[in-house]
């Protein structure tokens, strides 16, 4: 084995010939296979093995986790990457469950895959651990946002960190937890889940650590709180920009060191609850105002995930249409109901303010409300694109630059090209950090440029 190779195996030969040309460049060796068959029987007649394999999963013959289980057999810590056109919570999972170094959805960029080859090469890669249940709990889409949620959901299957999720109401907050609990070493544990904003301020106390009886008045007989029922499992706290700042405190204490008091109780009880948390708030803007602790937020934010609101993943809204009208259609027994091309069309560019439950809670009214078979623009409540209002008062930014460039060079201003071309990037990429809240990789997916390219120019 030479440890500067690498064999690429994909069905699609331009994927083949794009990956071997960049890393050949970079001075790797490659060998390219069109299936995994193929990489089976050339280690058969020549016995010998690469220092890394790059594989598509959907491949004629043999799959790529069928040859990544295959070779494992015999090399267990030979790294391999995984990328594929079909990202989805199940087979991100399955690919780091079954030892994939890492997982790259389809279209990639080509420099964010150079820099996986470089640390796949440095780091030795190591088996995932035991087989277990694969639930997706509903979570859909193909957009680059949720791919990079599937990576994320399958890089945490075998840890019991705390996780904190950000984004909109009804983006579908909760089903990204269950799916992280049910990918984790504690999926045979309960998902115990609480609403910090739906409880009373004076109950939430007891919610959290339950109370002995007598502890106060109304306490008639003694509550398990919900730390004690997620024991050996996760405990999911929705809206927890909404905790009590006073409870605060408590709840740090259960985080760092793993124990607390119930209410009125005398014993210090453990807790062994792994956290993933949630908000619709930004918490870091709660910390600076001073109604969230500084301490909590670290202790919550040791991995965060940001589910993007449905209108910056429109490619998914059309899967989404389909599953929940099918899952309406089986909850009230009732035919499944398909959308005209003239519905879906308006339905695809809808801005969805409310989000995933909102999407979800128009498909069971229209599955039940809608006569016939087919849902037609007319059998669709009204709705209100609120983007698009705003859309017109904005002016014609390319009049602006025209009469802009043209002061510049009625001026004789010097390097005229460059500093326009500096000053629009710069703005491009300012724009769409603030629009999602400085989070550098979803940016780049949306600008559709490499992570490092906006690192580089924030240096710059």
């Amino acid at each position: 084995m030479n440890n500067r190779d690498i064999w690429i195996v994909d069905d699609d030969d331009a994927i083949r010939f794009i990956i071997q040309d960049s890393l050949e460049q970079d001075g790797w060796h490659c060998e390219v296979f069109s299936n995994g068959k193929d990489v089976i029987e050339y280690i058969e007649e020549y016995e010998i093995y690469p220092a890394l394999v790059i594989s598509d999963i959907k491949m004629p013959k043999m799959d790529g986790i069928s040859l990544m289980e295959t070779i494992h057999q015999k090399r267990p810590n030979l790294p391999f990457l995984i990328i594929t056109a079909f990202a989805d919570v199940d087979s991100s999972v399955n690919a780091y469950r079954q030892g994939a170094f890492d997982f790259l959805p389809k279209p990639f960029d080509i420099n964010e895959l150079r820099r996986l080859v470089n640390l796949a090469m440095r780091k030795k890669s190591q088996k995932q651990g035991q087989e277990g249940e694969k639930i997706s709990a509903g979570i859909i889409g193909s957009s680059p946002a949720m791919q990079q949620l599937y990576r994320a959901i399958g890089k945490l299957a075998k840890t019991t960190v705390n996780v904190l999720i950000s984004g909109e109401t009804g983006t579908g907050k909760e089903l990204l937890a269950r799916a992280l609990h049910n990918n984790s070493p504690r999926a045979d544990g309960e998902f115990v889940a609480l609403n910090m904003a739906a409880i009373p301020a004076e109950l939430a106390e007891s919610e959290l650590f339950g109370h002995e009886k007598g502890a106060f008045t109304g306490a008639l007989s003694p509550k398990i709180g919900r730390f004690a029922q997620a024991d050996n499992g996760t405990l999911f706290l929705d809206e927890i920009g909404d905790t009590p700042l006073p409870l605060q405190a408590k709840l740090l204490r259960a985080l760092a060191d793993g124990t607390y008091y119930s209410i009125g109780g005398r014993v210090l009880k453990k807790s062994r609850a792994r956290i993933i948390a949630a908000s619709h708030k930004n918490i870091a803007e709660l910390v600076q105002r001073g109604e969230f602790r500084e301490d909590l937020f670290h202790r919550l934010n040791v991995i965060k995930l940001d589910l993007p609101p449905l209108r910056e993943r429109k490619e998914d809204i059309v899967s989404l249409l389909e599953y929940h009208l099918e899952q309406a259609a089986i909850k009230h027994k009732i035919n499944k109901k398909n959308l005209s091309k003239q519905a879906l069309e308006k339905l695809s560019n809808y801005s969805w303010p409310g989000n995933i439950r909102q999407l979800e809670n128009l498909c069971q009214q229209l599955t039940i409300m809608t006569a016939g078979d087919i849902i037609d623009v007319a059998d669709l409540p009204q709705l209100e694109n609120k983007e698009k209002i705003s859309e017109k008062k904005i002016s014609n930014w390319e009049d602006i630059l025209i009469e802009e460039v043209k002061k510049s060079l009625q001026n004789n201003e010097s390097d005229i090209y460059q500093n326009y071309l500096r000053k629009v990037e710069d703005l491009i990429i300012k724009t769409a950090l603030e629009t999602v809240n400085n989070h550098k990789n979803r940016a780049a997916i949306k600008l559709g440029i490499g992570r490092n390219t906006i690192s580089r120019k924030l240096k710059d």
